[in-house]
């Protein structure tokens, strides 16, 4: 029989034919707003690969990630993030360009939380009104009773009519 002489590739994009490829209509330049964006150090940064551009690409295995800035260069971030490594998770530091990051939104709806917390708290010490500032999972809906002065009406589905 025939035997396939084609091996298994391993090469550094191996694997991004769909990840490092832009979408449809998003292709071509990069915004001139990518790089007037602002990172400090300690902000949240989230990779995202840029194709187009090659230089300053991180390794595929850091698209997608989150990470916290630990260093700010004249056209890059020093991006800081766990890498998972058999039983231990590592602390890994990446260089990226800013055309592969993008300002995270992880903290926000923490941030929201803080301010509500404090205003809660601050009209709690006014007025006694006590609040639950906890984050509950979805509780059950109220119980209801059902009134059968009005006669149900019963649904059945239509027949299935296949069109061909």
């Amino acid at each position: 029989g025939q035997v396939n002489k084609m091996v298994n590739s391993y090469g550094l994009r191996s694997g991004t034919r769909d990840m490092f490829s832009k979408d449809f209509k998003t292709k071509g330049m990069e915004h001139l707003s990518t790089y007037l964006i602002n990172y400090k150090v300690g902000d949240y940064v989230d990779v995202k690969v840029n194709g187009a551009i090659h230089k300053g690409m991180p390794h595929k295995f850091y698209h997608g990630k989150t990470g916290r800035i630990f260093n700010v260069t004249k056209r890059a971030v020093g991006v800081e993030m766990n890498k998972r490594v058999n039983t231990r998770i590592v602390k890994k530091r990446i260089h990226v360009r800013v055309e592969h990051i993008r300002k995270s939104r992880c903290r926000e709806e923490f941030l929201q939380r803080v301010v509500r917390n404090d205003l809660a708290s601050k009209e709690f010490k006014k007025s006694g009104k006590k609040v639950e500032l906890k984050r509950l999972p979805g509780a059950p809906k109220a119980a209801k009773v059902v009134s059968l002065k009005q006669k149900p009406i019963t649904i059945t589905p239509l027949k299935y009519d296949p069109m061909y």
